[in-house]
């Protein structure tokens, strides 16, 4: 491969096309070529490995290759002249609007690193949350903050979006837009997709594909960006797309602070130099730190360069560890004693002097980069941008354009980053009182409260000032308001208070909550709100949060752990259509009907169809509907189309009335009632056996929920449960007494009596026979009645699950499911819940 294998600088001096320039070289340099693609800067090398072209992905037969200095692009002596792929270097200036990247731990795929070009190994791999950027952790920090623009910010609208185009990491297979050729490479990083719509290309044919995106097939359930507004001012992007930061997740997420104390490499720095080189060799290994702040967190890059060596070719080796394309001329170099490091001294093999500064071999490997003190400075200014912070300067009567450009470059000088510096923008656009408009949701609040009294539980433990925030909207039932805030501080500040109060020994959580302009929703479309339970189906849930966040808008996206289910409902309030798609399984799904419920009356679309993915332990629900028995690995992008195609089915939803009843001690009425209590089901409800293996499962995940991560361990505990409960006898057949359209039954002995609503009970299995028995009609998820099952003890449910396992693997159209509702008034003890 390109990326592993190892080169060495051929001397070979022949020109390797018409369209190269040779530049200008130093004693014992090897020749370099210029190409039309920006920023690189192209060497003629031996391979000693297999090696593939990063421009056609094709076998680079021979031993000759070219490979740029600066972002180890590989390529045939044929195809340099059409490159069109841009230099990591100049990467950042190709970007109109600079949007910064969300970065996690990465998957387990394998990807190859969109700064360096080389694969990705190990651990220390970190992606995008929201696109397809995958880095090295070391190389985090040179990586173009280009990711998607997934809303507005309050500033400049944009209606039309153009493709966002990213390079490399496509699955197999892809074919070219315009010449319908293979353009995937599992080999390199080749070939371009658009992170919007999924066209691939490449990357000499992208160029010819119309500008706009329609967004593809997925167009109709993904949110638009230009329908969705969030101020985002005083917010990261995690905090906007509301991305958890559990410590297994933050300890990945790139940050200055995590690379202190770390010698990165540079990607002009091979693994065999990263030494300090030998006499031997010929070459030396110089730490370089770009700036103060650099030196003072210890944060250098790793140059090899051969001992005999001109000083600006020493600086231009820096400037390419920094990804910095600028000229060398215009920095230098300087030990970490701060002392200088040109000299006019001219040391080299033979010891006789010549008229050229050659960098001379110190005892110092510890190096700061440093910007020479010019008379005349540059400013770039760009036109209108939706960045918002951008440096400013204030004018007046009294102020010139000379002063108004002094002060700018003072601030750069404030800067003690080259690169930073380097990547500074300024942007001129037209001053407009904006209007600040945050919507945060605070939960966590005691239940069942009035506005009032919610008004005096912020006043008392937040803080908010009333003149600057109003409570919109109120969800008694959460115990949850939402504020809207007029000032981006005031916002700041309660966002972060609230993650650390706690009210009646309950902790608060916040949340930004982004507003969607039903007027900008485009006719007939119907956009997917997906809820995702992380912690359901092992590590298979986080996975799927990553692929639905980057297939659609992430602000469609609600991870369950971070608030439940009511952040995504009251984000989608206004949408007049909209479907849901819940991830997990069937108590997961049961959460969010449940809320749903709640706050049906406050939302415009009443009834909302819901799909599933499974991805619990029994997943009955989903087996009825269709969905598959759980989850396993299937492509994301094909569950969406499949969403997109279902069937609406109509289905009942029961809710139990557990009436008062006497509490008893030792027989003998004690005066106290129980309240009432009223419970909703979607499934089934159990009493006797199979409520108590229910609890004692719940009882045991309570305990220890880490180790309940796999479906197969949760069937596991199940067994064990069961196997425990063999020899009790319950005799509920003489506890309790069950009436069916006003008749009393005689029942048998049984221990456990268990009502359905779907013709699937643990894990797909038949209790009421629907196949084998004649004498009832086959039961329907939307006839408006419940079946009725007795078990007789734990062998009996067994017996049943294992009959119905081989009648699940019929493959049949999938469909998604609303919802109809029933009421059944029913007496039942206070342990038969489930």
């Amino acid at each position: 491969m390109a990326d592993g294998g190892r080169v060495k600088h051929d001397s070979s001096s022949s020109s390797p096309g018409p369209r190269r320039i040779r530049t200008q070289q130093s004693p014992g340099s090897k020749a370099r070529y210029l190409v039309n693609a920006p920023g690189h800067c192209f060497r003629r090398v031996t391979l000693t490995k297999p090696t593939f072209c990063h421009h056609c992905s094709d076998f680079i037969w021979g031993i000759v290759g070219f490979v740029c200095e600066v972002c180890n692009f590989m390529s045939h002596e044929k195809c340099l002249k059409h490159v069109r792929t841009v230099c990591s270097c100049m990467a950042a200036t190709q970007v109109r609007v600079p949007v910064a990247h969300c970065f996690g731990p990465a998957g387990q795929k394998k990807r190859f690193c969109c700064v360096c070009r080389k694969h990705l190994e190990g651990s220390s791999a970190l992606r995008c949350e929201v696109c397809e950027l995958h880095v090295h952790s070391d190389c985090g920090p040179f990586s173009v903050s280009d990711c998607r623009v997934c809303h507005q910010d309050g500033g400049q609208d944009i209606d039309m979006y153009q493709h966002h185009w990213r390079e490399g990491n496509m699955s197999s297979g892809a074919r070219c837009e315009v010449c319908r050729r293979t353009c995937s490479s599992s080999d390199t990083l080749a070939g371009m997709r658009c992170e919007w719509c999924g066209v691939t290309a490449h990357a000499s044919c992208y160029i010819i594909i119309p500008p706009e995106c329609g967004m593809g097939r997925l167009r109709n359930m993904i949110l638009h960006p230009s329908c969705v507004r969030i101020c985002s001012r005083n917010f990261s992007k995690m905090h906007c797309y509301r991305i958890s930061e559990n410590s297994q997740h933050s300890e990945m997420v790139f940050s200055p602070d995590n690379l202190d104390g770390v010698d990165t490499q540079s990607p002009v720095t091979s693994k065999e130099t990263q030494s300090t080189g030998s006499p031997e060799t010929g070459k030396q290994t110089l730490k370089v730190f770009d700036g103060d702040d650099a030196a003072k967190r210890n944060q250098f890059r790793l140059v090899s360069i051969p001992r005999i060596i001109k000083n600006e070719e020493v600086v231009e080796a820096s400037l390419r560890a920094f990804y910095i394309p600028d000229e060398p001329q215009d920095y230098e170099l300087q030990s970490y004693s701060q002392q200088g490091l040109f000299t006019d001294d001219i040391i080299n093999r033979n010891g006789t002097p010549d008229n050229k500064p050659i960098f001379k071999d110190t005892v110092s490997d510890s190096w700061l980069l440093r910007s020479k003190p010019r008379e005349v400075e540059v400013v770039k200014i760009y036109l209108g941008s939706l960045k918002v912070g951008v440096t400013s300067v204030t004018a007046g009567k009294s102020n010139t354009v000379e002063s108004i450009i002094k002060e700018v470059l003072s601030q750069i000088g404030k800067q003690t980053s080259l690169r930073q510096m380097n990547q500074t923008r300024f942007y001129i656009e037209e001053s407009r009182n904006r209007v600040a408009q945050v919507n945060l949701l605070l939960g966590g609040f005691p239940t069942q409260l009035d506005r009032e009294e919610y008004t005096h539980l912020l006043s008392e433990h937040l803080a908010v000032k009333s003149h600057l925030v109003t409570i919109t909207h109120v969800y008694s039932g959460q115990g949850a308001v939402v504020l809207q805030i007029s000032c981006f501080s005031e916002a700041e500040r309660i966002y972060m208070l609230a993650k650390d109060t706690s009210i009646s020994g309950k902790q608060l959580y916040s949340l930004v909550i982004p507003e969607i302009m039903q007027s900008k929703l485009a006719k007939g479309s119907c956009p997917l709100l997906v809820f995702v339970n992380p912690k359901s189906g092992g590590l298979k849930g986080r996975e799927i949060l990553y692929s639905f966040r980057k297939l659609l808008n992430p602000h469609q996206v609600f991870e369950l752990t971070s608030g439940g289910p009511l952040p995504g409902l009251h984000t989608f309030r206004d949408v007049p259509h909209f479907r849901i798609l819940v991830c997990g399984g069937d108590g997961t799904v049961g959460w969010v009907l449940g809320v749903l419920e709640s706050i049906r009356h406050k939302i415009t679309c009443r009834e909302p169809a819901i799909s599933i993915i499974p991805m619990g332990t029994g997943n009955d629900l989903a087996r009825v509907l269709r969905w598959g028995p759980g989850y396993s690995g299937e492509d994301p992008y094909n569950i969406l189309l499949s969403v997109d195609e279902a069937e609406e089915v109509q289905m009942d939803r029961w809710t139990i009335l557990l009436d008062a009843q006497e509490m008893t001690e030792d027989g003998e009425v004690n005066g106290f009632l129980e309240p009432p209590k009223i419970v909703h089901m979607n499934n089934y409800f159990g009493l006797g056996i199979d409520a108590e293996l229910s609890l004692d499962f719940h009882h045991a995940r309570e305990e220890d929920p880490d180790k309940f991560n796999s479906r197969f361990h949760n069937k596991g505990v199940y067994v064990k449960v069961g196997l425990q409960k063999l020899s009790h006898t319950r005799n509920l057949h003489k506890d309790i007494s069950l009436q069916v359209d006003r008749q009393d039954l005689e029942l048998p002995s049984i221990e456990g009596l268990i009502f359905l609503n779907i013709p699937s009970w643990g894990s797909g299995a038949d209790l009421w026979g629907s196949d084998s028995d004649s004498r009832f009609e086959r039961p329907r998820i939307d006839d408006g009645m419940l079946e009725v099952v007795g078990v007789t003890g734990v062998v009996h449910m067994v017996s049943s699950d294992v009959c119905m396992l081989r009648k699940s693997k019929t493959k049949q159209k999938k469909q998604s499911g609303s919802l109809k509702e029933g009421r059944s008034d029913s007496s039942a003890p206070s342990d038969g819940g489930q």
